[in-house]
């Protein structure tokens, strides 16, 4: 997969390459990014990305003019790519979004900043709009890595356990179950003696429970949506519960 990320602040995306399942899915050739400046796409000596808002208001809003020559020079040089736009307006992302978007070939991220983007690059360009969450961020950066952090350890071959990517948190739709390692003992706390036994199904049947249960306890919505769509594919009418 190849990724360009449109950014006032090159030198963050760089940095963050430098370490982590990022540095592992580029140096194995399963990704590569690069951060495009954006102000290299600017026309006056100052290189200006933002002005203040038409009707006025506080803040800036970044130019569309720069935007669309960096969109338009990347499609030039790389050919099409799906597009995403980081911003609250978006989906909310997800696993299954990752999922989808490490199935592409090629990704733009474009990061925003100041108090948005001048509209007209939302309307004239096709966007796939993602949002990393109900809050405000300085910028669109730390949600492009987010992004990249998430699709790279989904790539083939990136993660030495492809089963990891399988068996974590919100693939099922729950929560993970606990997890220990040694000791066995450690402050008066041991280990389930389950999983100590060396009977997997037991095991596993251990890990499915203690997952439903702290799904229930902590983000009870999952298990909400994860029953609605189990009522949809199977086309019942009604609303879904859990117990």
């Amino acid at each position: 997969m190849h990724v360009h990320v449109i950014t006032i602040f090159p030198r963050l995306i760089e940095g963050f390459l430098s370490a982590g399942i990022p540095r592992i899915a580029v140096e194995k050739g399963a990704l590569t990014v690069e951060a495009v400046d954006l102000r290299e796409f600017t026309q006056d000596a100052h290189r200006t990305v933002d002005d203040r808002p038409f009707g006025g208001g506080p803040g800036m809003v970044m130019l569309c003019a720069p935007i669309f020559a960096a969109v338009d020079h990347l499609d030039r040089q790389h050919g099409p790519a799906h597009r995403v736009l980081l911003t609250p307006h978006g989906r909310r992302l997800d696993q299954r979004k990752l999922r989808e978007l490490a199935e592409l070939d090629r990704l733009q991220l474009l990061c925003g900043h100041y108090e948005g983007i001048d509209e007209r690059v939302r309307n004239g360009i096709d966007w796939d709009e993602v949002s990393i969450g109900d809050y405000v961020l300085s910028g669109g950066e730390v949600a492009a890595m987010v992004l990249v952090d998430g699709i790279a350890r989904l790539l083939p071959g990136v993660v030495g356990d492809p089963a990891s990517t399988v068996s974590e948190s919100f693939e099922a739709g729950v929560l993970e179950a606990p997890h220990y390692t040694r000791p066995r003992e450690f402050r008066g706390m041991p280990v389930p003696e389950v999983l100590l036994s060396g009977d997997h199904q037991a095991i596993a049947r251990w890990r499915e429970e203690e997952a439903l249960k702290i799904t229930k306890e902590r983000r009870a919505d999952l298990l909400l949506a994860r029953a609605a769509m189990t009522w949809a594919s199977a086309g019942a009418e009604g609303k879904p519960w859990i117990e």
